[in-house]
């Protein structure tokens, strides 16, 4: 049963970090790499894409308290937590999707997602990632830390599972449902590079979690 993807995580908020840090393999190695390559200079900013209780920024905090953060989620329950947990730090909640909502030009030295990303088409990404790049530095980067399709015919295979769901629900309205259809790595970074971004690195992978850099120039 597909659920609206704020209604599926404001509804599991309370075991959610759990869920993250025990049952994902390497989880804490890879938000922990995350924030380990994230700008340490004082008070710069940085865009957090699906930022959901800011488990990302647990680990950034303890090597940049400085840092000055935006961060935007849909679920309302999720940025509440979030709120509580660092409300001695300077961040920003916005409360939305980050596809409408509009960022700041040539403002934020770096922006991350960490496991929101992965349920978006090609298409989709390219538009967003066309905003994170104008949302950037001049030498601003973007860390993309998601799962990814193993193959063109698993990616293949899941987006049309998401299609029948919808079909079978007779689900036709523009609302986001959770459901996970991860591009492959290869068709990730062409979508980046669609956007413009000029050098794509891998910076390391836990089976099919990788972490790709994408640099504004």
């Amino acid at each position: 049963m597909l659920e609206k993807m704020d209604d599926f995580f404001n509804s599991r908020v309370n075991g959610y970090e759990e869920h993250q840090l025990n049952e994902i393999f390497s989880a804490k190695e890879f938000y922990d790499f995350t924030a380990k390559h994230l700008p340490m200079e004082k008070n710069v900013k940085i865009l957090d894409l699906g930022c959901g209780t800011g488990l990302e920024l647990g680990f950034y905090f303890e090597l940049n308290q400085s840092a000055i953060i935006t961060c935007i989620d849909m679920a309302a329950k999720m940025l509440a937590k979030l709120k509580e947990k660092f409300k001695d730090k300077n961040i920003e909640i916005i409360q939305g999707s980050y596809f409408d909502i509009s960022f700041k030009k040539n403002y934020y030295n770096a922006a991350l997602s960490v496991e929101s990303l992965h349920h978006y088409t090609k298409e989709e990404k390219i538009t967003l990632y066309k905003k994170i790049f104008q949302s950037l530095c001049k030498e601003g980067y973007f860390l993309l830390t998601d799962y990814f399709a193993i193959s063109d015919e698993e990616e293949v295979f899941f987006r049309r599972e998401f299609i029948k769901l919808k079909a079978k629900q007779k689900l036709c309205d523009d609302n986001r449902y959770h459901f996970d259809t991860p591009l492959t790595v290869e068709h990730e970074i062409e979508a980046l590079k669609l956007a413009n971004f000029t050098k794509i690195e891998i910076l390391k992978n836990w089976g099919a979690t990788y972490i790709l850099k994408a640099n504004k120039l």
